[in-house]
């Protein structure tokens, strides 16, 4: 049975049609609807995508738990007391995983039912299944028994991505997991091998070292978390040996087999790694087959992702991408500004294209690791000209006082003009504290700006003023 659905209208605003419900379908919904546009959202699985439903609202879900316990345990520095056991004089403490992923998982609903409420409040139409792109205009929905007609003037595309997999190392969903998986254990792996150590493997990799399983994080690179700041790279390794953890670097996976009470993990030459379950994190594929968009004239890249340009417009001049599905960045964050962005194109209103170089982002591991702007290998690369400065938080008051050991902030100006143009904060709470960082670099605020800004005492932001303060030049 098929019923249809038509967005088109002789109105002045464009209908539109997004296929997928995550950070960039449901921002653009929001926004679209506010400015009087008439909106269906088509989402296979729930509002939020997998963003809020099996990846970044479970994963720091998990993680606050596993800080909560590494807070717990380094309180006894504080003067903090607790029962302790007499065997080892470290605090009883243990985490009931079962009871951390039932609320983990009752949180992410409850954030997907809550984006629904507030689409559906703007009267969004929301339809719940698979839909697959006729042409540029028309989206058939199949919703098991019965499929529906979306016809609208303009479509979005934000479709997100899903885990790759390795043909040597499939899921069983038991002992060998990917990202969206692990949430389905009910006891804490006493043995955990990651195989990756990218942002997610490193994430993960920390949680689990938080919440007590003995870690083995494997690495094909020289540092983990290739690809970021090494300085921030080389803290974590620090921190991740000094609590237990085995990082093997320039290591590769080459298979994961399960064995009768676990796991081995053979490496490319030769070794084993034995387990009890094993997380593989090694990156995610668009999901952009079987949508359709051959038909409807849309380009992908070689790799699978949606082509698209700074107002996230695609090959086809009224079908719009945003998110992981267009290979950008793979952050919640971008996937919504690009949604907007695509929003304010397509219905006339302000746009700026997308500055990439002023994204910022956080690795949510244990201490976090944040970044904006221009980094200290863009600088050793020749694309810009700049001055470094980096300032360890072990000098900084608050730190002092709150027992935080490790971390730095790292700010980058512009030689000449003294311009912030870039920054890393490595510590507890970088996701909140790069934001001074990231305001001062999009709005190309002079070091002395931020330097000459009150700063709280004691505050661990007090660090970035003294770390700007000491790029000053004396005119």
């Amino acid at each position: 049975m098929t019923s249809q659905h038509d967005l088109s209208s002789s109105l002045s605003i464009p209908s539109l049609a997004i296929l997928g419900g995550g950070p960039g379908g449901y921002e653009a919904a929001m926004v679209a609807a506010s400015l009087g546009a008439q909106v269906t959202v088509i989402e296979r699985a729930g509002l939020g995508g997998s963003a809020v439903l099996t990846d970044v609202v479970p994963s720091k879900t998990l993680i606050a738990t596993a800080d909560a316990m590494t807070r717990t345990v380094d309180a006894a520095e504080l003067g903090v007391k607790f029962d302790v056991d007499g065997a080892n004089g470290q605090p009883i403490m243990r985490a009931d995983l079962k009871e951390v992923n039932e609320r983990l998982l009752r949180l992410a609903k409850e954030q997907s039912a809550d984006i629904r409420a507030g689409l559906e409040s703007l009267g969004v139409k929301i339809i719940i299944g698979h839909g697959r792109m006729l042409d540029n205009r028309t989206i058939e929905v199949d919703r098991g028994e019965t499929s529906e007609i979306v016809k609208a003037d303009a479509i979005l595309l934000a479709v997100g991505a899903h885990p790759r997999e390795l043909a040597t190392a499939q899921p069983d969903g038991e002992r060998i997991l990917n990202w969206a998986q692990i949430y389905n254990l009910q006891e804490l792996p006493r043995e955990l091998i990651v195989v990756g150590s990218g942002v997610t493997g490193a994430e993960f990799a920390s949680a689990y070292n938080g919440l007590g399983s003995k870690v083995t994080l494997i690495s094909s690179r020289d540092q983990v978390l290739p690809g970021e700041d090494s300085d921030a790279a080389q803290v974590l390794e620090d921190v991740f040996e000094r609590r237990g953890m085995t990082v093997l670097s320039r290591s590769r996976a080459e298979s994961v087999e399960r064995t009768d009470d676990g796991v081995v993990v053979t490496l490319g030459d030769g070794r084993k790694v034995t387990g009890t379950h094993c997380l593989v994190c090694v990156g995610s594929i668009p999901n952009t087959s079987d949508l359709g968009l051959a038909a409807a004239g849309v380009e992908l890249t070689p790799s699978g992702h949606i082509r698209v340009d700074g107002v996230s417009r695609t090959s086809v001049n009224n079908v719009y991408a945003a998110g992981d599905c267009t290979g950008v960045f793979a952050l919640a964050s971008v996937a919504a500004m690009q949604g907007r962005i695509a929003v304010a194109h397509l219905l006339g209103d302000g746009v700026s294209p997308l500055k990439l170089n002023q994204v910022s982002s956080n690795i949510f591991t244990s201490p976090e690791i944040a970044s904006v702007g221009v980094s200290e290998a863009d600088l050793a690369a020749g694309k810009y000209q700049g001055d470094v400065i980096k300032l360890s938080l072990h000098t900084n008051a608050r730190a002092k006082m709150r027992n935080f050991k490790d971390g730095f902030v790292k700010i980058i100006a512009r030689k000449g003009s003294g311009t912030v143009i870039g920054g890393v904060v490595v510590g507890a709470g970088a996701s909140e504290l790069i934001f001074p960082i990231a305001l001062a670099v999009s709005q190309k605020l002079h070091v002395d700006d931020v330097a000459n800004t009150f700063t709280v005492y004691p505050s661990l932001s007090g660090s970035i003023s003294e770390a700007a303060r000491r790029l000053h030049v004396h005119q």
